[in-house]
């Protein structure tokens, strides 16, 4: 497994639990407002986290922590990423995984084993306009929408999200969006923030009049929208 760092407690990012957060090397997608850009074009070049210096910390830390979140990057992009949450299943951690949801048949792989506890997927835009938001011209979303579609079978615990940017996203965007995850358990708008690792620059973020413009807009469609 290609690790890239290891931030040793959250509090937010696994609903419910304790956690620590790993995230892997490398991604498929070349997102603009993407905010490891090192981590997603250069990973190595960063700073790499042995396997077993992160499971001799997850050894530490049995009765502190409950969870692990599996972020990236993209997890999925790795062939191996099954045996390295098996092992932190073994552990004794529950895991969530985070991912752009353009492997569907490993993720319905992961769940179907039972080595995941919760999945956030990543909405980047609505359907017509992925490839702006993804930075791939012509990018077809069929892989996002069979993961979209397999998550709201309900096979696991999921959240959807999409960061919010100003330069990418306009009215009619988030009802699109929330037509076609119709029904979903729990969907946030998270505003985008320049922390200056980003593969474009010149983009802002959306006024809090906006987010909450854009947070109605999909709240029809959804059963739980919150903002972040």
């Amino acid at each position: 497994m290609k690790l890239c760092g290891l931030m040793k407690l959250t509090l937010l990012d696994f609903p419910g639990k304790v956690a620590c957060t790993v995230f892997t090397g490398g991604c498929n997608f070349r997102c603009p407002f993407c905010h490891n850009a090192q981590l997603v074009l250069l990973p190595d070049g960063h700073d790499s986290l042995r396997e077993e210096t992160f499971f001799s910390f997850l050894a530490k830390r049995r009765g502190i922590l409950d969870g692990v979140c599996v972020s990236g990057g993209e997890p999925l992009l790795h062939a191996d990423i099954a045996d390295f949450i098996r092992r932190i299943r073994e552990a004794g951690f529950a895991v969530k995984l985070d991912t752009n949801g353009s492997f569907p048949e490993q993720l319905r792989a992961l769940v179907r084993e039972g080595l995941i506890d919760y999945v956030a997927m990543d909405i980047k835009h609505a359907p017509a306009h992925y490839g702006e938001a993804v930075g791939i011209a012509g990018f077809d979303p069929a892989k996002v929408e069979q993961s979209i579609d397999f998550l709201l079978s309900g096979a696991v615990p999921y959240e959807f999200r999409t960061t919010v940017v100003a330069e990418l996203h306009h009215d009619g965007d988030f009802a699109a969006i929330g037509r076609r995850i119709r029904g979903a358990e729990r969907y946030f708008l998270q505003t985008f923030r320049d922390e200056g690792d980003l593969l474009t620059g010149g983009l802002h973020a959306p006024t809090r009049e906006q987010m909450e413009k854009w947070r109605d807009e999909a709240a029809p469609f959804v059963q739980s929208i919150g903002l972040r």
